[in-house]
């Protein structure tokens, strides 16, 4: 008996090779060693969005926007401290008048005494141009006028010289038209001394003459001497205003021409904001409303000012305005001015360029709400 008689033991599931090929056994259902695949149901399929679930988006939709234009309009109104009616506002930077300090001659600059952000007082020097030129002149002016006076006390002495010829030829003539009565002088004698006399009285009106000369002499020299030294004052360029340096332009030893700039300065007694309002707020502006200026810098500080300026032509203006929507886009300048005597105990703190916005009364009755109203002046 050999090995391939011996049959394999019987395993259920197993395949069994026979004559015809491998036959395969099945396991029993309950001893099955894989479970069998069950079928998931099928996916439930999306309901169908009618009209009246787009309307509910929409709805949604537009509650939404309603909410953020309350929102909105809220912080509005809590940034802008709840303006009542009768006040509008526009937005703007803080300026201050600039002024120029200009050479009124040609000349080198000498001296400088100040420099970019120097406040400086009315008054005060800040820069000296050469005058060596004009200081060599003043002193041939001044020479001039020793040389005229000299000439108008000559010629006074001339006078006073040509009264006692004067005199003595009255007296001479008198004398001699007694005689001449008595008979102790002829006539031929008397018609000398009045020719004398006529002589003295013309040397006196011409000796007059020449002092007069003499004196206006005088006066033109003390004016050229005068004029000189006005050119030397002026060559020394002083600030108009209280102010602040902004610009030095020139430098030590820079030759200028006449008009030259040397300083930039601003003027810390005009500080003012320009601000643009349409036509219906515009026509409701009087020049010296009340008014405040609020810098964003400082936006707890509310500066009182004063409407100074309406321009009286429109900026922003289409050429043809011919329908009230064309006329609502004007907008006029308007110039908020600060109190100079506010600021001349404040010109230090003074800033150009800062924006800010301002606040007009339209309404002399409105009242500043609480953030508005400022302090009380010093």
């Amino acid at each position: 008996m050999s090995g391939d008689d011996i049959e394999p033991p019987f395993r259920p599931g197993l395949s069994i090779p026979t004559e015809a090929g491998r036959v395969e056994l099945a396991l029993p259902a309950e001893r099955s060693l894989v479970p069998a695949r069950v079928p998931l149901p099928p996916a439930p399929k999306p309901p169908a969005q009618g009209p009246r679930r787009r309307w509910r988006v929409l709805a949604l939709l537009g509650l939404a926007i309603f909410a953020a234009a309350v929102a909105g309009v809220a912080w509005w109104r809590s940034h802008q401290g709840g303006l009542p009616p009768g006040i509008t506002y526009g937005n703007g930077r803080i300026e201050a008048d600039q002024i120029d300090i200009d050479t009124k001659f040609a000349g080198r600059v000498a001296e400088m005494f100040v420099d970019e952000g120097d406040m400086v007082k009315a008054g005060q020097v800040l820069a000296r141009m050469d005058t060596q030129d004009l200081a060599a002149q003043l002193k041939r002016s001044e020479a001039q006028i020793q040389e005229a006076q000299h000439r108008l006390d000559e010629a006074h002495t001339n006078v006073d010289l040509t009264k006692t010829q004067v005199t003595l030829a009255q007296q001479e003539f008198d004398r001699t038209n007694t005689l001449v009565a008595r008979g102790f002088a002829t006539n031929e004698l008397l018609d000398q001394r009045r020719q004398a006399l006529n002589g003295a009285i013309a040397s006196l009106k011409a000796a007059n003459d020449r002092v007069g000369a003499a004196e206006r002499a005088l006066d033109a020299t003390t004016h050229d001497a005068e004029y000189y030294r006005v050119n030397i004052v002026d060559n020394s360029l002083i600030a108009p205003r209280d102010g602040r340096i902004q610009y030095r332009i020139a430098n030590v030893g820079e030759v200028l021409p006449a008009g030259g700039r040397v300083f930039t300065m601003l003027d810390i007694l005009y500080v003012y904001m320009d601000i643009y309002l349409p036509t219906a707020e515009a026509g409701k502006v009087k020049i010296g409303a009340d008014a405040r200026i609020v810098l964003d810098a400082r936006p707890d500080l509310a500066i009182p000012a004063k409407v100074a300026f309406i321009a009286t032509q429109a900026q922003f203006t289409p050429k043809t305005v011919e329908t009230k929507d064309e006329r609502d886009k004007l907008m006029f300048r308007i110039r908020v001015k600060i109190d100079p005597e506010r600021l001349r105990a404040r010109g230090p703190a003074v800033r150009s360029g800062l924006p800010g916005v301002a606040y007009v009364k339209l309404d002399p009755s409105a009242e500043w709400p609480p953030a508005l109203r400022g302090k009380p002046p010093p």
